[in-house]
């Protein structure tokens, strides 16, 4: 096992702080690190995808779990996976894909290990349908305080808290997962534009579920009478009869896999204040908005390019200037639509430079404590950190999610209000408890958690 001091910070590159970083190389030896902790406990990391602080621990312990990766069996007739924690999204749909086989949940990124999609209990593009990734998980293996590892099964108390837990119930070592069935390598998507926020959300409801698979980029520098304009696309998995007479059962070429991100300037540090200014986000968006067609349907793409294709686009962190990114996350319930316009009001008022935001819409509640997604709309957008008065802004916008009964995601925050994150999480009271019978020492803990007092 190697062991290392290290400077950490999420992807967002926020706030970093120093942890004694320690990379086990089997369950024994991440045991150890759980059973000789210091004071400030310990929390499992994995790819560092967690824009914010969430898998940070100053002056702390941190596991890196990226070397436990093994995929330990499939059994292709029963579609059930079993892996390590450390195992990336990307990897498994590389193993499953050509096996007839998807994972249960994709986000929009597949830069992401098996343990940190249950831990932040992440919600993929069919949410209304499939529901969170842990959902899928029919057994998970968790090292706990006294440093043993314990089978939990769904249904469990401690299963509810570790699904969207955020590394504090123990450390995710492995899991059972059950998975899709696939018959191609190849998606058929539909692509088409929306005048405004109005224009966008009718165009998301009035295809129903029939395409299951959904999601709209929205530009959020316009403004008048194209407030909120986007473009939606849909998918489904392609049926042989939609494919090409030339294509093999589920052949994908080398190319349609996204290759490792690389930096947009390479050998450019972040510069001090970015290059994404007002006008610089508002031309992009003009011409992504201009350069998609106004309607197209059954295209095919290859699994990876519909599902993770900003995983093969250039690293843009260093366009967000040295203070890096935030991440903001929030869901508000269908009859809140009101809500949402004015928080896309409010952003396109301000010239706020968003050149990613992401519109879904989430379909029934799952039933980890902390998990984030519950039935509604959910809007994820990035901004610089550095913006004057940015903090203050988000505040307010975390005022008016609440008072509609919605909540920002704790997965990807990393400037909330402790007591913002109580009004909007129910039963954070529930996962307290849980946690202070469990774990009265408090082993596993986070900058975050600090933070949020979780």
């Amino acid at each position: 096992m190697s062991v290392d001091t290290v400077s950490l910070t999420g992807w967002g590159r926020t706030a970093p702080t120093t942890a004694v970083r320690f990379r086990p190389r089997g369950y024994e030896e991440a045991a150890a690190v759980v059973r000789g902790r210091g004071p400030r406990g310990v929390i499992a990391r994995g790819l560092g995808r967690s824009p914010g602080d969430a898998a940070q621990n100053a002056g702390g312990s941190v596991l890196d779990l990226s070397g436990l990766a093994r995929i330990g069996g499939v059994d292709a007739a029963a579609g059930v996976v079993r892996c390590d924690a450390g195992v990336s999204l990307e990897r498994l749909l590389r193993v499953l894909l050509p096996l007839g086989w998807l994972p249960p949940v994709l986000p929009g990124t597949g830069r992401v290990t098996v343990g940190g999609a249950i831990g932040s209990d992440l919600p993929g593009l069919d949410h209304r349908r499939a529901g969170s990734f842990a959902r899928h998980v029919s057994a998970l293996e968790l090292l706990t305080a006294d440093g043993e590892v314990r089978t939990v099964l769904p249904g469990t108390a401690l299963f509810d808290a570790t699904a969207g837990g955020l590394g504090l119930t123990g450390v995710v070592l492995g899991a059972t997962l059950r998975l899709r069935p696939v018959s191609s390598g190849l998606m058929s998507v539909s692509t088409e534009r929306a005048g405004d926020l109005d224009d966008l959300l009718a165009r998301f409801t009035a295809g129903g579920d029939r395409l299951p698979y959904a999601s709209a980029w929205v530009d959020l520098t316009a403004r008048g009478r194209a407030t909120g304009r986007g473009v939606l696309t849909r998918g489904e998995h392609a049926t042989p009869g939609m494919r090409p007479a030339h294509a093999g059962r589920t052949r994908l070429s080398q190319r349609s896999w996204p290759a490792p991100g690389r930096s947009l300037l390479p050998g450019l540090p972040p510069l001090p204040g970015g290059l994404l200014g007002p006008a610089a986000a508002a031309l992009c968006n003009e011409v992504r908005y201009r350069g998609s067609a106004r309607a197209r349907t059954g295209e095919l793409r290859p699994v990876s390019a519909f599902f993770h294709s900003s995983d093969a686009l250039p690293d843009v962190r260093p366009l967000y200037g040295r203070g890096g990114l935030v991440r903001y996350r929030f869901t508000v319930g269908y009859g809140q639509e009101e809500t949402l316009h004015r928080v896309v009001r409010r952003i396109a008022a301000r010239r706020s430079p968003a050149v990613r935001a992401v519109l879904q819409r989430f379909g029934a509640a799952d039933p980890g404590l902390l998990s984030f997604a519950a039935p509604g709309w959910s809007l994820e957008l990035d901004l610089p950190a550095s913006l004057p008065g940015l903090g203050r802004f988000l505040d307010g916008v975390d005022e008016e999610v609440a008072a509609a009964g919605g909540r920002v995601c704790l997965a990807q925050d990393s400037r909330m209000r402790p007591e913002t994150a109580a009004a909007m999480y129910p039963r954070l009271a529930e996962f307290r408890e849980l946690r202070a019978r469990l774990d009265p020492a408090g082993a596993f803990r986070s900058d975050l958690s600090r933070r949020l007092g979780l």
